[in-house]
């Protein structure tokens, strides 16, 4: 039995099992299965070290980071990112990966136009740095806004109607919203936003989350987080199969 994973806490709320489940039935992988694995801490990593069933697993929150220094290897996109979302095992060598990066990248780019020119991150988190390195690459400048204004360019209660105003891409990284804890959302001032504004929501569970919801009652264009997950997954499973 070849046994993938995805490690995280918490990951009930995961779409990904349902995801692979569906992919193995589809493919006849008899021989394959998928687990959703809550860690309640990184070192219990160590128990899974021992499986010589496990061939790959997939990270989330909050673990993108930490996971790096129980990998062998990590790849070149991984670390200019500085965290890992994709494991690859192999003869008992840990090999890390990004597809966060390719994922919200394709998910991302058909929604843009040229008067975007600077975004905000919401969350300072594993996520954050591949939406980070994607903006990168894409030319659009970003901050990061968080709780802690020490760690971030900006706290929330910086996010004025001028700041909004500058930024036309507003990106959240947080699980805040996010089932089963679904009237939440950050502490964003969304009333302050206008058609000229994309709000892309990385939650996918609940599809329209209640920033979204709000984003879309003042006219904002609205993404979720689904599509960017099934090419993230589909990037990972390359991954597992071709490595």
């Amino acid at each position: 039995m070849k046994l993938f994973g995805l490690i995280g806490h918490p990951v009930s709320h995961s779409f990904s099992k349902s995801f692979f489940d569906k992919k193995f039935e589809q493919e006849n992988l008899n021989d394959c299965r998928y687990e959703l694995m809550d860690l309640e801490s990184i070192d219990e990593i160590l128990s899974l070290k021992n499986n010589s069933q496990l061939c790959g697993l997939n990270v989330t929150i909050p673990y993108k980071q930490a996971i790096i220094p129980f990998l062998d290897t990590i790849s070149e996109e991984a670390k200019s990112v500085g965290a890992v979302n994709t494991i690859n095992i192999k003869s008992g060598k840990w090999h890390g990966y990004n597809t966060d990066v390719i994922g919200f990248q394709k998910s991302l780019i058909h929604l843009l136009n040229p008067s975007i020119k600077k975004a905000l991150i919401l969350g300072s988190g594993g996520a954050s740095l591949a939406v980070k390195y994607v903006l990168d690459k894409l030319s659009i400048s970003s901050s990061f806004v968080s709780r802690d204004s020490k760690l971030t360019e900006y706290n929330y209660e910086d996010i004025t109607k001028s700041v909004l105003n500058e930024h036309q891409l507003i990106i959240n990284t947080t699980p805040v919203g996010m089932f089963p804890v679904v009237n939440k959302m950050p502490k964003i001032s969304v009333h302050l936003l206008n058609r000229n504004h994309l709000v892309y929501d990385l939650i996918y569970n609940p599809e329209e989350t209640l920033l979204l919801k709000n984003a879309a009652s003042v006219g904002c264009s609205a993404k979720n987080g689904l599509e960017m997950l099934h090419i993230q997954a589909k990037e990972s499973w390359k991954i597992w199969t071709e490595n």
